[in-house]
């Protein structure tokens, strides 16, 4: 019998192996990965198409794990986030939906597809008795392109009438995102337009305003700025810009397959919109945990002190190094955590950071740093714990084969990139697999390291202080609650999404859903955002109740688990029973729905006063609280500012 073991063994070795041996192992790989379908080893199976499914795969293999992705339906044990997404274009999909779906399926998302007819998509949006409509789609991809572009400048048009063409074009579709949203209330990805290869202005094309390649990059433009937040633009643009505009737009596959691109691009085609559904569920990786030696710069540091390490300008390999600081660096500014995990000693790594005058990265960069003699895994492990995320949230980058190796057999749920052996290579095999995919960049997330690093020094205040009570009131807690607004409803919505451990029913509200919340009176939302003498925390909570006869339904509540145990739960607790009195309701209801991540909050409600409801289905668990005229306040530390 095939054994879980040696599919992982099959797998590392397809994933370490050479280019020009990639073919013949891949061979071997499928080979074991029929044999292991044919005995019932589905979750076995279902590992290694997680492990292998890359944006760098080959059409042809992707199409092959695909097939087995197929014979996996409702055979896995375990319980991947479900979506029902509607893919209507202007171009055949037939080949691009099932590696959507293969991507989907290794980032731990099943999805059930709907595929509009080729070229159909205006009169799918346009008809609200459509099939697109009958199937409730929960996330629509546009599969456009730039050639249904209805309206177009002419060479002879000043800026004034380009600029009307825009406008008119930008209308169009506007109209059909708001049709979409009335009907379904889902998230939207659209493509946006791939400038032409072909230039029959030459040089001169981007300087002309009734070229079709400056229409395009404007109306590009146009789009990103007017779409809502229930839109979400797909810059497919980029992606033709990588592979190279006549490769991507091969008239041979464009005229007479009326593909999108030619085949081998859509693997990376597909990967991408999947990695942007996959942030829209919350499954981006979150933190990025870098090794040291021959990965932040050339060289040992204990053999050769931080004045002999290769870094910075005196080398071609040492300029590589510090682009790959720069890259990690700037993944830190737009909200990535980074932290460090190096066999080392530490004061001599930590040297590096605080004396090398062309270190990058500096320690203020880095929200935890683990240099010692244990092994990688129980480091990350380590770090996930300080970070109070889970490990499968990390993106793991090591020079060292067998570290990488060792990692991946012990915590199969880290993302662990194949390194090449030239650092020049480095910022592009991590970029290419969107671990860090955003659909939103908000102020937490350019404040994160600070956040974090503010942790670590009230946890040093908290050890130092006599009790638990006398800590809280040192903190001088202040917090602020109210509804949601359109200036933090993709924050809120960036929360929901990625918050696993403090959230009570995992409902994953997309920006869509919290904007039709908002105009719904029968919804009440909060938000709540707490700082303290040791700085601002952001926006740290999310809550939706619902607004029943006699009872105020908590849908959603979800939490920074930064904040755990400093009383924020009884801060919202207070408030919630002032709107419920305030409205003449008798109680509220809450809910707790148990998943693999969030037993942290199986007792959650019984802590606060709650009691059981007779009556749920399955797991799932409903508390009540009845508000009576002596209720008292829960005990917090927390002082209030209203914004609402």
């Amino acid at each position: 019998m095939q054994s879980s073991t040696s599919l992982t063994a099959v797998a590392e070795v397809f994933l370490c192996a050479a280019e020009a041996q990639k073919q013949e192992k891949l061979a071997a790989l499928l080979r074991d990965l029929r044999s292991a379908l044919a005995i019932g080893r589905y979750d076995d199976v279902a590992a290694l198409l997680k492990r292998v499914a890359l944006p760098t795969l080959d059409y042809t293999t992707a199409q092959g794990l695909h097939r087995a992705r197929n014979e996996l339906r409702g055979k896995v044990l375990s319980s991947p986030q479900r979506i029902r997404l509607a893919v209507t274009g202007s171009f055949t999909t037939k080949q691009l939906v099932p590696l959507i779906d293969l991507y989907l399926f290794a980032a731990g998302v099943d999805a059930e597809v709907f595929e509009g007819d080729y070229g159909l998509f205006r009169q799918d949006i346009l008809d609200p008795r459509s099939d697109l409509y009958n199937f409730a789609p929960q996330v629509i991809f546009l599969a456009t392109g730039w050639r249904d572009l209805a309206h177009r400048p002419v060479l002879s048009h000043a800026p004034f009438e380009v600029a009307n063409v825009i406008a008119a074009e930008q209308s169009d579709w506007c109209r059909l995102w708001q049709l979409a949203h009335q009907e379904t209330g889902c998230q939207i990805i659209q493509n946006n337009f791939v400038l032409p290869a072909c230039r029959p202005l030459a040089n001169h094309e981007m300087r002309q305003s009734g070229s079709l390649s400056r229409y395009i990059a404007s109306m590009n433009e146009s789009l990103a700025v007017a779409a809502p937040p229930f839109v979400t633009i797909h810059d497919v643009e980029h992606l033709a810009a990588c592979w190279g505009r006549w490769k991507w737009d091969d008239p041979r596959f464009v005229h007479q397959a009326k593909l999108p691109c030619s085949p081998e691009c859509l693997p990376d085609y597909a990967h991408s919109i999947a990695s942007i559904i996959a942030a829209q569920l919350g499954l981006a990786k979150k933190c990025l945990v870098l090794d040291l030696d021959n990965t932040l710069w050339g060289g040992v540091v204990g053999d050769d002190g931080w004045g002999g390490i290769r870094l910075g300008q005196t080398d071609p390999e040492g300029e590589a190094f510090m682009a790959f600081q720069q890259y990690a660096k700037s993944l830190r500014h737009r909200g990535v955590l980074l932290a460090v995990c190096s066999k080392n000693d530490e004061n001599n790594a930590r040297e590096v950071f605080e004396k090398h005058s062309e270190m990058v990265l500096r320690l203020d960069d880095i929200a935890c740093f683990m240099a010692n003699w244990d092994d990688k895994a129980t480091n990350l492990r380590r770090i996930a714990q300080e970070l109070n995320i889970g490990t499968n949230s990390l993106v793991f980058v090591d020079d060292n084969p067998a570290e990488r190796a060792l990692v991946r057999q012990l915590l199969p749920e880290v993302a662990v990139p194949e390194m090449p052996s030239d650092v020049a290579d480095y910022i592009q095999a991590i970029d290419r697999h969107r671990y860090f995919q955003t659909l939103s960049i908000e102020s937490e997330d350019l404040r994160r390291t600070e956040y974090y690093r503010a942790d670590a020094i009230r946890r040093d205040a908290q050890t130092s202080a006599a009790g638990i009570e006398e800590f809280l009131v040192s903190l001088d807690m202040v917090a602020q609650i109210g509804p949601v607004t359109n200036d933090t409803l993709s924050r809120s919505a960036q929360l929901i999404q990625r918050s696993n451990q403090f959230n009570l029913t995992t409902r994953r509200r997309t920006p869509a859903e919290l904007a039709a919340m908002l105009q719904d009176e029968s919804w009440i939302t909060r938000t709540v955002t707490l700082s303290d003498r040791f700085g601002d925390n952001g926006l740290i909570s999310v809550i939706l109740a619902r607004v029943c006869p006699d009872a105020l339904e908590i849908d959603t509540w979800v939490m920074s688990c930064r904040v755990l145990k400093r009383t924020v739960q009884q801060f919202v607790l207070n408030h919630f029973c002032d709107l419920v009195r305030q409205r003449g309701l008798g109680r509220i209801r809450g809910e707790y729905i148990p998943t693999a991540k969030n037993g942290l909050v199986r007792e959650h409600y019984a802590s606060l006063g709650f009691a059981p409801v007779a009556g749920a289905d399955g797991e799932r668990t409903l508390w009540d609280l009845v508000i009576t005229d002596s209720w008292q306040e829960a005990t917090t530390y927390i002082r209030k500012e209203t914004n609402a």
